[in-house]
């Protein structure tokens, strides 16, 4: 339930317009209005668009996470399939709320307007020119562990980071996508190396659609490379990339192939037993 200390819902006829303000993780905010003309509230000018649509906004009074999906057309060019695709809007912060547009309030809070939701885009979803994007309420960011726990396997994500610190450079082999397969497999140009050499590895393009972007790479068997999940475009023969061998992030993959053991960031086995020595009787 929502106590308001304004007047916004108690007037005879209703003048209500829903309005919604992202702020991205790098600092951009849009704003937009669900009004057929833009609205300008406490400085700021909310844009019309009229092609967003939102589900039933419900709230619980337990630590369930509450979410909210919003529908709409790409019509509008600050918001475009290329960014959406490619995780410029992941983790955006969504706050939702009504005003009385024919009485804006000098500044906006949640005492001046009907505060909905504030919730952060948590997956987006593309089909026939529409986008829908889940937004999770705050009570999502309490299923994150902020702090790391015992794992018998490294918990460095990415062969040769800032943590692992692994030379890269002899991993590292630059080709071309030779023959496509799939839409996320395919062989490449040059000399395959062995099965599973980059399996777990990282993948960079160079050219074609998705160059700058990086893509995670599933299996790698007799040259053909297969990735974790589907890029944002369509691969061509003759696309460039860069291949990044991969690590199992096993205690022995470290010792044996990188002799990076300085830098391991797991609990070996050996140190870290399972819980049937820890129950197993003595003698």
């Amino acid at each position: 339930m929502k106590t308001l200390t304004t007047n916004i819902v108690a007037e005879a006829v209703t003048t209500l317009a829903l309005c919604y303000r992202l702020t991205r993780t790098d600092g951009v905010i849009l704003t937009f209005t669900s009004l057929d003309r833009d609205l300008a509230l406490s400085g700021v000018t909310y844009r019309a668009t009229t092609s967003l649509s939102a589900t039933a906004i419900e709230s619980t009074a337990d630590l369930r996470v509450d979410n909210l999906d919003v529908e709409g057309i790409l019509s509008d060019d600050s918001i475009t399939a290329e960014d959406l695709l490619s995780g410029v809007y992941d983790n955006t912060l969504v706050e939702v709320f009504l005003v009385d547009y024919t009485n804006p309030p000098a500044a906006i809070t949640p005492q001046t307007v009907l505060w909905l939701r504030s919730a952060y885009i948590a997956e987006i979803r593309i089909s026939d020119g529409k986008f829908i994007a889940e937004l999770r309420g705050l009570a999502s960011k309490l299923g994150a562990i902020p702090m790391e726990v015992y794992t018998p396997t490294c918990r460095v994500k990415k062969l040769g980071d800032a943590r692992c610190k692994v030379n890269t450079a002899a991993y590292t082999f630059s080709y071309t996508v030779a023959t496509l397969l799939s839409e996320r497999s395919f062989t490449h140009s040059s000399t395959a190396q062995a099965d599973g050499y980059f399996q777990f590895g990282t993948l960079k393009w160079t050219t074609g659609a998705n160059v700058g972007r990086e893509a995670s790479i599933k299996t790698y068997t007799s040259g053909v490379i297969e990735l974790l999940e589907p890029l944002p475009f369509a691969l061509a023969v003759g696309d460039a990339f860069t291949a990044i061998r991969g690590c199992n992030r096993q205690f022995a993959t470290c010792r044996d192939v990188f002799n990076n053991l300085a830098n391991f960031r797991g609990e070996p086995p050996h140190l870290l037993p399972g819980i049937d020595k820890l129950i197993s009787p003595l003698g």
